[in-house]
Parts: structure tokens; sequence; C-alpha cells
């Protein structure tokens, strides 16, 4: 099987993804008609001093499906409401690329290449912490944590320098 990319109305992806999954089941081509995905991946940003995780459609409008494009096949895909097309020319849908389909899986599991964090902040910056029991404190970042996703910072209490371990979503730079 490989994977194509098809193309639905806006808002429709859901309603998409249960209709080729319920087909698949009800004519029998689980053997051809694999895994239908909506490209999403984990946001986490901070709202009104809060956390808050959402997922976020990468490709609005767009599934991936893990098919044996067969004539059958292909019928039951283009014949289901609220799918538009494939991606590729209208009578022959182009499957992606190997390499493609495995980066996009695993930003969609959220392994993203499974490395360590993007942290924007190095040893010595100025920050001022933005969500937390420290909230509009200032620091210095004393030490960053990349496999974690934590910074150090220190941060001056009562005249005192302590040290502070935060997500770094948690600070802005100064």
């Amino acid at each position: 099987m490989r994977w194509y990319v098809i193309h639905t109305y806006s808002g429709h992806e859901n309603r998409v993804k249960s209709a080729l999954e319920s087909s698949a089941q009800r004519l029998g081509l689980q053997d051809k008609l694999g895994r239908v995905l909506i490209p999403t991946e984990e946001i986490t940003e901070i709202k009104h001093g809060k956390r808050k995780t959402t997922a976020k459609q990468l490709y609005p409008s767009y599934l991936m499906v893990e098919m044996d494009l067969t004539d059958d096949v292909w019928n039951v895909v283009s014949s289901t409401p609220g799918v538009t097309s494939f991606l590729g020319s209208r009578r022959k849908p182009q499957a992606m690329r190997n390499s493609e389909a495995a980066r996009l899986l695993a930003r969609i599991d959220g392994t993203k290449a499974a490395g360590p964090a993007d942290i924007p902040f190095k040893t010595g910056d100025s920050v001022k912490i933005v969500d937390g029991p420290f909230a509009n404190f200032t620091g210095i970042i004393n030490e960053v944590d990349k496999q974690h996703g934590k910074v150090k910072v220190m941060v001056t209490i009562f005249g005192r320098t302590t040290p502070v371990e935060l997500d770094f979503i948690q600070i802005n730079e100064i």
C-alpha cells in the first residue's frame, strides 16, 4: 500500500474519514484501503496564564489515505461525499514518496525527528517570566535543558538569587 493525499471540502475532514472507513468495512476492502489520517499536531500555548494543548490541522481540507490503488478503491474514494479530488492529475493520482510520508507520519505522531526541543534561549539571556507563581519576575538563564524543554532561571527573591526551573514557553526574552 502507498500513501495518497485527498482533498475534501473545508471542515468535512472527519466526516470523510468516517465515511471512508465505513465504506471499506462495508465493501470488504480493508486489505486495499488502510489507514485514513487527518494530519494534525499538538500545539501547547499559554492563554490567560493557563497552559493549553490543542490539536492543530497541518493541512486543512486534506487527508492522507493508505491504499492499494485499484479501480474499485479509486471509485469508492472518489465517490465518497465530501471528497473533491486526489492530489495529482485527475486521471492518475500521485502517490506520496516514502520519505515524505515517513516525515509527515513522524510529525503527526509527535516524534518530530526524535530530537531535542528547539529552545530559542541560551545561557546568559535576560528573560521575563510570563507564567506560573513567578510571573512578572525577571532573571538570567543559568542552564538550558534541551532534552526536557526546561530552563533554569536565576531570579532575585527577597534579596537572594534563587534558581527556578521553568518550561521554555513560560518565559520571554527581554
